[in-house]
Order: structure tokens, then C-alpha cells, then sequence
């Protein structure tokens, strides 16, 4: 019998036929993303964003069973279908917060910049800006999109058909422009042309985002020229013209408030008739942050008061500060501290009764309209005549009270104020005996050096009456005073310095000072080439003149100014500090 011969194996050259495999476990789906095959890998990505789309919960198990890094991988594949699904499910999954915040650790920003390109088809487009948008909110991921070039690309989408990407391109911008490269970038990369042209949209949020746009980009002045050149204004008057964007009216106002910073822009505003237009939106009945936005336009052309003058603004803010509005009356206020640079707006302002309206509004419980009140005050009583006017009113009691409010600013500004009103000697006396003097300790221990710098020049001049420089004494003034003598800031120094030869006029507050240690720190203070100032030498020979026996121990000698009274001594010899 002959040995059997080994039967060859036949090779199949066949391949499976295509499997259909079904799952409602998302893990198996995600395990899918690893596959070669790209129908494998299109219909994974199909499901897993048609579970991704119905809800925060799935996007949630979609990353905790492993999607993300897979699909950023995904989002580059040479297959057209392979990479659209995939960034359509990424791009769904990047609006949860929680999946938002893993992306930005897989340094995935450059590849979704690339599928910004003309060669992609505009779902790519879509969600590859879906996703940008949702990153660009954190600063660390907006900083990457600005160095990784991702402004050009964003910017050119703003003139695709899709109104989706025209929206979410708008969300990248808006974003990037908080910081001030990014604006620039967007100027210089010929962003303001198809931003005004989406002006025209038909789609409300793309009108409201281009106008938040715009809003940071006209902080700046190349940005302003380019917009008034590409016809911006024309475009926004448009928008003012019709009823049918009233919506609008609110963010358009302060667009045009950014614009009127300075006086070319002002005047060629009144001479399209635009001034006017704004003028409407103030004395017509409207909503109040229409009336507030407008007033701040007002605000902000205070530059060219004159102009303002003649259309008669003075008359209409004199007016909204009755209206029962706490967010009107504050711009009123602004708008009215703006206009009261210019001396005939002064005059208007006190004829109308609008300094006594504004007194008023320093007894109202909002924090932010006694700031504002203030504010005006502090600038309309640089006029001797409306000085007297806050008097009659008795705005000086309020004032004072205000000197111990939470608000530094309000605290600064009613100090400014009582210290132009104290000029005048009528109502010098009228505001110490309602207790200024003892007001004015609180302020002097802020660390607020325009708190530190109204209240020591009102300090200065209050210690003109002898009764007010008991009074300071007496509520313990002369210690925070001294210890203002230690401040490094040049003019808080030279101010408290100046308080201080007010306040020693007297012997008993010049002891006082003296044993505080004020002395020695005049010394100090003169000895120093920076820290000396106009009035430290004046504050040292004020407390030796009222310290006699300390002058002629340190100096050896007397003037013939130098009266001696009573309790003169010889202490001997001493030396000034080194």
C-alpha cells in the first residue's frame, strides 16, 4: 500500500460578505472608531452623532466611554464622509460643558482651523465652527485659535450661504475680540466689510451678534476711521429709521456711543441728520435701555458741547432726571458730568433746575446713582453760582453723609464737591457746623488715593476756620493725618503735607503732631530728593512755629516772627535726624 499524499489546502480568495452589526450600547459604537474600514467608520460616526443630538446625558456617555480622542483623530481621515460625520460629531458633543472642557486638553484647534479651508464642503464648515465657538469662550483656547492663525479663515466664513456658519463664525469673533490683538487682527484682515453686509441678514441673531462685534471693535480708533469709511454710520441710521429692528435700536445706540469720541465724527454725525436721530430716541417715550444707551452717545460727544448746546440737549436731560428709572437717571447723570466741562452748559443746567434734580438723586437708595449724582455734582460746582445752588438745597448735609458711603467713588466725588463749595466763606461756615470735620477722618484712612486726595485738599481748606481745627482734633483726625506723612505717592504726600500747615496754625494740634512723631517724618521727607515737595518745608516751619522750645533746641535760634507767649524752654541742643 502506497503512502497517501498530503491533499493541498485551497487558499479563498473571497472575502466575507458585509456583516451587518447592530448595537444599542454606545461603547461598542465607540470601539467601531478603531476600525480600517471606512464604511465601518462613516456609519459609527453617523451614530454617534444622531445620539449625541438628542441630549446632554448621551454627549456625557458618549465621553466617558472614550469618543473624544478617537474622533479628533477621525476629524483629519482622507475620506470625505469619514471626516464630515466625524466632525459632525464632535461638533455636537463640544456644547456640553464637560466634554468642552476635555477638548481643550487634546490640543485639537489647529486641526479644526484646517477644516475651515474653501476645499471642505460647508457641514464641515458648520460644525467645525460649532465646535471653535464653543472652545473660544475660554481664554486659553481663544489665545490658540489667535496664534494658530484661526482669525483669516473665520473672517473669509462670514460671507458663506449657510447662515449657520455665517452664526457661529460671528460666536468665534465676538469672543476673540475681548482682547485688543484680535480686534486689530479683524481690522487689518478686512473684517469690517462682511460684518456691516450681515447687517442685512434675515435672521435676528446674526443682525444682534454683528452689532456685539462691532461694539468692541469701534473701541478703537483705526477701527472707527475704517467703519466710517465703509459707510457704517449710514448703515446704522438705517437700522435707527426702522421700526421694524427696534430690537436692534438698543445695541446700534452704543455703537454710535463708541463713535463719537471724537469731534470730526461728532459733526459729520450732525450733518447726516444722525444727531437728530438720536436726539428722537431720548425725547420720544421708549423702552429704557434704548433712553439709557442713547443718553450715552450724549456722553460721549461732550467734547463738542457747543454743538450739543444749540440742539437744546441741557433741557432734555434736565428732564429724565425725573423719569422713574434708576438706569436712565444714571446715564442722565453721566451725560449731564459730561456736558458740564462747558461753561454755558453750566449756566443752562443751573437755570432748568438741574443741579437742585441732582440733589436730589444723592438721597436715592441706588448705590450707582449717587455715583453718578456725585460725579455731575463735583463737575457743575467748579461754578461758583451753582456751588451756592447745592448750598440753598442743602446738598451739603448730603453730601457729608456720603463721606462715610461704601461707594469709593461716591466718597471722592462728594469730597471734590464740598471742597469747590468751600471756597466761598458763606458756605465754608455752613458745611463745618454740620460736622464735615469729623466726616473727613473716616476718608483719610482709605487706601484710595483719590478719596486720600479730595479729602485732603477739602481738609486743607476747612482748616482755615480755628473752630474746625479743634473740631478734626478733637474726632481724632491727627493720627491718620501724620501717618499720611509715610505715603509714597507724591501727591497724596504734598496734599497731606499742605493739611498739615493748616492744622498746625494752632498750638495745641502742632503739640499733638508733633509728639505723633510728624516732625521726624517732615525731616525725612525733606531729606529726600524724591519724596520733598512744595509744601513739606512749609509744614516743617508751621510745626516748629508752634513749637518754640523744639525750634530753638533743633535750630539754635529764634525769628523775629517768633513770638513767645508762654511755656518757652531751653531743652538744649539737638540735631535733626540723619
Amino acid at each position: 500500500m502506497g503512502k497517501k499524499g498530503k491533499k493541498e489546502m485551497e487558499t479563498s480568495k473571497e472575502t466575507f460578505d458585509p456583516l451587518p452589526v447592530e448595537t444599542k450600547a454606545p461603547a461598542t459604537v465607540v470601539l467601531l472608531l478603531n476600525s480600517q474600514e471606512e464604511d465601518v467608520l462613516v456609519k459609527a460616526c453617523e451614530a454617534i452623532y444622531t445620539f449625541a443630538e438628542k441630549g446632554n446625558e448621551n454627549k456625557v456617555s458618549l465621553f466617558e466611554v472614550g469618543a473624544l480622542e478617537p474622533l479628533c483623530k477621525i476629524i483629519s481621515h482622507s475620506n470625505n464622509l469619514v471626516r464630515r460625520n466625524a466632525i459632525m460629531a464632535l461638533g455636537s458633543m463640544s456644547t456640553n460643558g464637560e466634554v468642552k472642557n476635555a477638548l481643550k486638553k487634546l490640543d485639537v484647534i489647529p486641526s479644526l482651523i484646517e477644516k475651515l479651508s474653501n476645499e471642505e464642503d460647508v457641514v464641515v464648515h458648520e460644525f467645525s465652527t460649532l465646535c471653535l465657538a464653543s472652545l473660544s469662550v475660554d481664554y486659553v483656547s481663544m489665545a490658540q485659535i489667535f496664534e494658530s492663525n484661526g482669525l483669516p479663515p473665520v473672517i473669509q466664513l462670514l460671507s458663506s450661504s449657510d447662515p449657520d456658519v455665517q452664526k457661529n463664525s460671528l460666536e468665534i469673533i465676538f469672543n476673540l475680540v475681548q482682547d485688543y490683538k484680535s480686534r486689530q487682527a479683524v481690522h487689518e484682515f478686512g473684517g469690517m466689510v462682511p460684518l456691516l453686509e450681515l447687517l442685512k441678514s434675515d435672521f435676528p441673531v446674526i443682525q444682534q451678534l454683528v452689532l456685539k462685534v462691532l461694539q468692541n471693535l469701534t473701541m478703537d480708533l483705526e477701527t472707527r476711521n475704517t467703519f466710517r469709511q465703509e459707510q457704517g454710520f449710514e448703515k446704522l441710521l438705517e437700522i435707527l429709521s426702522n421700526q421694524d429692528f427696534s430690537d436692534l435700536h438698543s445695541d446700534v445706540l452704543l455703537i454710535v456711543a463708541n463713535c463719537l469720541c471724537n469731534s470730526e465724527t461728532i459733526h459729520s454725525l450732525a450733518e447726516d441728520g444722525g444727531l437728530a436721530k438720536v436726539m428722537d430716541f431720548i425725547l420720544l417715550p421708549s423702552v429704557p435701555e434704548i433712553h439709557s444707551n442713547a443718553i450715552k452717545c450724549i456722553s460721549r460727544s461732550a467734547q463738542s458741547c457747543e454743538l450739543l448746546h444749540e440742539h437744546g440737549v441741557e433741557k432734555v436731560l434736565v428732564e429724565l432726571l425725573s423719569v422713574e428709572n434708576v438706569d436712565v437717571n444714571i446715564s442722565t447723570c453721566h451725560a449731564v458730568a459730561a456736558m458740564s466741562l462747558h461753561q454755558a452748559s453750566k449756566d443752562t443746567f443751573r437755570d432748568l433746575g438741574g443741579v437742585a434734580k441732582l440733589v436730589e438723586s444723592m438721597s436715592s437708595e441706588s448705590l450707582h446713582l449717587k455715583e453718578a449724582a456725585s460725579a455731575a455734582l463735583s463737575n457743575l460746582t467748579h461754578d461758583k453760582n451753582n456751588s451756592m445752588t447745592v448750598f440753598e438745597v442743602g446738598g451739603h448735609t448730603l453730601l457729608i453723609k456720603q463721606l462715610s458711603c461704601s461707594c469709593p467713588k461716591t466718597v471722592a466725588n462728594s469730597a471734590s464737591t464740598l471742597c469747590n463749595m468751600a471756597e466761598q466763606v458763606k458756605i465754608r461756615r455752613g458745611i463745618w457746623s454740620h460736622g464735615v470735620m469729623e466726616a473727613l477722618v473716616e476718608p483719610l484712612k482709605s487706601t484710595d488715593s483719590q478719596i486720600l486726595l479730595n479729602s485732603l485738599q477739602c481738609l486743607a481748606l476747612l482748616a482755615c476756620d480755628s473752630e474746625a481745627r479743634v473740631e478734626f482734633q478733637s474726632a481724632g483726625g491727627l493720627p491718620p493725618l501724620v501717618d499720611l506723612l509715610r505715603s509714597h505717592h507724591k501727591d497724596v504726600l504734598a496734599r497731606a503735607c499742605l493739611a498739615v500747615v493748616g492744622i498746625a496754625i494752632d498750638e495745641f494740634p502742632a503739640v499733638e503732631m508733633y509728639k505723633l512723631g510728624a516732625l521726624e517724618l517732615l525731616e525725612e521727607i525733606n531729606l529726600s530728593v524724591n519724596r520733598r515737595n512744595k509744601f513739606s518745608k512749609l509744614a516743617t516751619t508751621a510745626l516748629l512755629k508752634s513749637n518754640l522750645s523744639v525750634k530753638y533746641s533743633l535750630t539754635g535760634h529764634l525769628a523775629s516772627t517768633d513770638i513767645i507767649t508762654h511755656g518757652f524752654y531751653d531743652a538744649g541742643k539737638e540735631t535733626w535726624p540723619s
